[in-house]
């Protein structure tokens, strides 16, 4: 069986996944797939709708109504029907409970049928298990990492977001409860501490360059 034309990034909160990502998927002709937005997603319906995030059941009930899909974006990426989207998935009331939301076996065994399926034709798949769980058969798995410090500098740039050191310990804190930070088997580990986006970019391409070739034609 042919791997599949897949490139997975994983990394904690503020290591440069979402720029690397969309940047790679741009550079190689991909879709680019951020799957936490897909749980944002279903973590601000739940919060809109009064579900109970310890709840399972009717998370997974609730997740049921939404619809994921490729918009025609320049690189196509995830779109959302039948719920909310917009600036909201980035605010701190979904940054409160994404985590929680995430934890579920209900809820991610669905989620990754979601992006599996996302991803057939072809994208840079983003996201915590994407390596591990969802793409174990991908080409190329990058794993980003970076000094806490500046992974919190880059997370109240990016999102205005006061306090955002603490802010930032309690997500590793709640993510690693989901999912434990460490790179898939076979993982290329980066890291972006004191490195500028084009570098870090150029070195991913490489690595695509050498180990999958095909996704580069």
């Amino acid at each position: 069986m042919k791997p599949p034309r897949v490139v997975t990034i994983d990394g904690a909160a503020g290591s440069g996944k979402s720029t690397l990502a969309r940047g790679l998927a741009s550079a190689l002709g991909l879709a680019y797939v951020n799957t936490g937005l897909m749980y944002r997603a279903l973590t601000l319906a739940a919060v809109d709708g009064q579900v109970d995030v310890d709840d399972g059941a009717r998370l997974a009930t609730l997740l049921a109504t939404l619809r994921f899909s490729l918009d025609d974006g320049e690189p196509p990426q995830v779109r959302i029907e039948g719920g909310p989207s917009g600036p909201r998935l980035a605010g701190a009331e979904v940054e409160a409970h994404v985590s929680a939301v995430a934890r579920h076996p209900e809820v991610r065994a669905p989620m990754r049928a979601e992006q599996r399926r996302l991803g057939e034709n072809g994208a840079v798949m983003e996201g915590r298990d994407m390596g591990s769980m969802v793409y174990v058969d991908a080409p190329v798995k990058l794993y980003l990492e970076a000094d806490p410090t500046v992974r919190a500098a880059r997370r109240s740039r990016d999102r205005a977001e006061g306090g955002a050191a603490m802010a930032l310990h309690a997500r590793d804190r709640s993510d690693m409860r989901v999912i434990p930070f460490e790179p898939a088997q076979g993982a290329v580990v980066i890291d972006t501490t004191h490195r500028e986006i084009v570098e870090v970019l150029g070195e991913a391409l490489a690595i695509v360059r050498a180990r999958a070739p095909e996704l580069t034609a």
